[in-house]
C-alpha cells in the first residue's frame, strides 16, 4: 500500500529501421531485478511446450456441446409456499390479515411471478399479484437469482416482505444438487380472523329457510330432469321433449324444449321463464287483479320444491303437464344424499306412430304433358320429368317419316296430305302440312312435338304410339282427328329391317309390301341402262335447263305430279306426264330430255317421273 512509482523499464525500441526487445533493467516501481531470472512469459513457455517437445502435441477433446439456458432449463420452475402480512386499516375486527401465496422462478429466464389462489366470495382482488418478469433486487440494477432463496428466509419485492416457507420437491432436488443447504421448513400461517373463536348465541330456527344461506350454499347447483309435454289431444298437437331446471338457490323452475333439425319448430330458446312456480294457491276473491300483481305469498300456500320432482311423476307447471323421464348424474346425488333415493330407472318414451296418410293424385287436368304435370303433386318445388340420356344419345337425329291423310268427313280435307315424324330419341310425334297453292288451306306446322297418347288409354297410365303401330294403312288418332298412313320414307323400312327383333313383323311386312313396287321399278330402270350413263345425262339435262330455262318452278312439279300419282308409286301413264310438261312449259321436244323420257319409260305408255 505505500508503493507510489509504478513506472515500467523500456523494452520496446527500434534499431536501423527494425523495432526489437530487450529485456528489462529493473522491475516495476524501479525493484532490483537478477540478471539470470527468466520472465514470466519464458516460465509459462517452459512448463507448456516442454512435454510438446518431448512427446508432441497433445489431442485436445471435442469441445462439449453448447446448450442455451432456455433450452436446459425449459419448463423447469421452482415452486415455492409463502405469506405476506397486510394491514387492515378500516376495519375494527382485524388490524392485520395473513394472505397466502405461491412464489414461481422460471429457471428459463431467471423470472418470477406470485400468485394468489381464488378465494370465493373474499372481496379481495386475488389471483396473480405480480406478473411474470425479472424483480429487480437493490438499487445498483441487480436482480433476484434462485441463489437468493431458501426457506425460513424473507424476501422483499416492491415493497412488499414475503415469507419463504415450505417448496416442492423439485425445488428441493434443485437446490441441493447446487449446493444450497435448505433451512427447515416452516407452519404456513393461516388468517387471524378466519380462526377467529366468537360465542354463537343459541340459533332461533326460522320459520323457512334462509334465503341468504340457501343462496351461498347452493349456488350454480341445478336439478335437470328431461321431461316430455304431451300435447296430442289438441289439434296440430304433438309431444314435446323438454328439459325442466329447478335451481336450487333460490327454488326457481326454468322449462326449455329441445328442438331438433327441420321439425318445423321455431327454436324459442325458452318454453317457461326462471320463476318460482306455485303447487297450492290459497282461495283469493274474484276481485283479485291475478293478471296484474305478481302472485306473492300470502296467495299461495305452498311452492314447488326438489321433492316434488321425481322419474316417473306427473307435474302441471303453469297449465302444462309434464311427464319426467330421466334425470342428469348430479341430480341423481342430489336426491341420493337428501331423500335417500337409489331408483333412477329412466322410463321408455314409445312415440305413437303417425298415421300414414295415402297421397291422392288428382287427376289429369290436360294442361302439359302428365309427367310434368305429376311432378306438382310429388314436391313443394317441381322438378323437371327425368329423361333417358342414353336413348337420345343412340337414337339423337333419327327420325322415321310417314305421309298421312286426314280422315275427314269434309270433301276438302280428304286431299290434304301430311308429312308425320316420329323422333325416336324421345317417343315424339310432330306433324307438318305441304303447302299447296290455291287449295284454300293454309298449311306449315299442324302439331308441333308432342307425345301422343294412343285413343283409350287412361291419363294416370298413358299407353304412348310406337314406330310399331305406324304400318301402311293404319290409322292413327292425334287429340280426336284421325289419319291414315298412306306412305313413308325408304330410312323407316331400312331402320325396321335393322330391328326387326324390336318390332312386330306385321308392320315390317305391310312396309316391305309397300316399298315392292318401287324396288321393281328402280331394278328396272338400273338394268337397261349404266348407272353411270344415266347420272351423266341428268347432269346435261339439269345444265340446259339452268341456262336456257331459268324461270322453271320445281315446286309446282311436285305439287302436279303428287296430284297425279294417287297411290305414291312414282309411275304415271306417259301422255298425262307430257300434258303436266306442257303445262309447265318444260321443253320435252329438246334431244337430250327426249333421252332421258325414253331412259325412264317402263313399257310404251308408263313413265317413271
Amino acid at each position: 500500500p505505500q508503493k507510489t512509482s509504478f513506472h515500467r523499464s523500456h523494452t520496446l525500441g527500434f534499431r536501423n529501421g527494425y523495432a526489437f526487445t530487450q529485456l528489462p533493467r529493473e522491475g516495476v516501481g524501479g525493484e532490483t531485478l537478477f540478471q539470470n531470472q527468466l520472465s514470466q512469459a519464458q516460465l509459462d513457455d517452459l512448463c507448456t511446450q516442454g512435454p510438446t517437445l518431448t512427446y508432441g502435441p497433445a489431442r485436445k477433446s471435442a469441445p462439449p456441446p453448447f446448450m442455451p439456458s432456455y433450452v436446459a432449463f425449459d419448463k423447469q420452475v421452482l415452486k415455492f409456499d409463502a405469506y405476506f402480512k397486510e394491514e387492515v386499516a378500516t376495519s375494527a375486527e382485524e388490524h392485520y390479515r395473513i394472505r397466502q401465496v405461491g412464489l414461481y422462478y422460471y429457471l428459463e429466464d431467471d423470472s418470477m411471478c406470485i400468485i394468489e389462489p381464488v378465494v370465493k366470495n373474499s372481496g379481495l382482488v386475488q389471483g396473480k399479484l405480480m406478473k411474470r418478469h425479472r424483480v429487480p433486487k437493490n438499487d445498483q440494477g441487480d436482480y433476484y437469482h434462485w441463489k437468493d432463496l431458501n426457506l425460513a428466509t424473507n424476501i422483499t419485492m416492491y415493497g412488499r416482505t414475503y415469507r419463504l416457507v415450505n417448496c416442492d420437491s423439485f425445488t428441493k432436488v434443485f437446490l441441493e444438487s447446487q449446493g444450497i443447504v435448505l433451512n427447515p421448513p416452516e407452519e404456513l400461517v393461516s388468517d387471524p380472523y378466519i380462526e377467529r373463536r366468537i360465542p354463537v348465541p343459541k340459533p332461533i330456527v326460522p320459520a323457512g329457510p334462509d334465503p341468504l344461506w340457501q343462496f351461498l350454499t347452493y349456488d350454480t347447483k341445478v336439478l335437470r330432469f328431461y321431461a316430455i309435454w304431451d300435447d296430442t289431444n289438441h289439434p296440430f298437437g304433438d309431444q314435446h321433449r323438454c328439459i325442466i331446471h329447478y335451481f336450487l338457490a333460490d327454488d326457481t323452475v326454468e322449462v326449455r324444449e329441445v328442438y331438433r333439425r327441420n321439425d318445423g319448430r321455431d327454436p324459442f330458446p325458452v318454453l317457461m321463464k326462471r320463476q318460482r312456480l306455485p303447487k297450492i294457491l290459497a282461495d283469493k276473491k274474484t276481485s283479485f287483479p291475478s293478471c296484474v300483481l305478481e302472485i306473492s305469498n300470502e296467495e299461495v300456500l305452498e311452492w314447488y320444491s326438489p321433492k316434488d320432482f321425481a322419474i316417473g311423476k306427473t307435474i302441471t307447471l303453469l297449465g302444462r303437464t309434464f311427464l319426467i323421464y330421466d334425470c342428469d348424474k348430479f341430480t341423481q346425488n342430489f336426491y341420493r344424499e337428501k331423500f335417500g333415493i337409489t331408483d333412477f330407472k329412466p322410463l321408455e318414451i314409445s312415440k305413437t306412430p303417425l298415421e300414414k296418410v295415402p297421397q291422392v293424385i288428382p287427376p289429369y287436368n290436360g294442361f302439359g304433358i302428365p309427367e310434368d304435370s305429376l311432378q306438382n303433386c310429388l314436391s313443394l318445388i317441381p322438378k323437371p320429368p327425368r329423361k333417358d340420356i342414353i336413348k337420345m344419345l343412340e337414337n339423337n337425329l333419327k327420325v322415321l317419316r310417314y305421309q298421312v291423310a286426314l280422315e275427314s268427313p269434309v270433301p276438302e280435307d280428304r286431299n290434304r296430305r301430311f308429312i308425320l315424324s316420329y323422333f325416336l330419341s324421345d317417343d315424339t310425334i310432330s306433324i307438318y302440312e305441304p303447302p299447296v297453292r290455291n287449295s284454300g288451306i293454309l298449311g306449315g306446322k299442324y302439331l308441333k312435338k308432342t307425345r301422343v297418347a294412343k285413343p283409350g288409354s287412361t291419363p294416370e297410365n298413358p299407353t304412348y304410339y310406337e314406330p310399331s303401330d305406324f304400318a301402311i294403312g293404319s290409322t292413327v288418332e292425334v287429340f280426336g282427328h284421325r289419319f291414315v298412313i298412306i306412305d313413308a320414307d325408304e330410312y323407316v323400312l331400312n331402320y325396321l329391317e335393322r330391328n326387326a327383333e324390336c318390332y312386330p313383323a306385321t308392320t315390317l311386312q305391310s312396309l316391305r309390301d309397300h316399298f315392292r313396287p318401287r324396288k321393281a321399278v328402280k331394278e328396272t330402270v338400273n338394268n337397261d341402262i349404266p348407272k353411270q350413263d344415266l347420272d351423266d345425262l341428268i347432269e346435261e339435262v339439269q345444265k340446259e335447263l339452268k341456262l336456257r330455262h331459268s324461270y322453271l318452278n320445281t315446286r309446282k312439279f311436285h305439287e302436279e305430279f303428287h296430284h297425279i300419282d294417287k297411290d305414291g308409286s312414282g309411275i304415271v301413264d306417259k301422255g298425262k306426264f307430257l300434258d303436266v310438261c306442257d303445262r309447265l312449259e318444260v321443253p320435252t321436244s329438246t334431244i337430250l330430255l327426249k333421252k332421258l323420257i325414253d331412259y325412264c319409260s317402263c313399257g310404251e305408255d308408263k313413265i317413271n317421273y
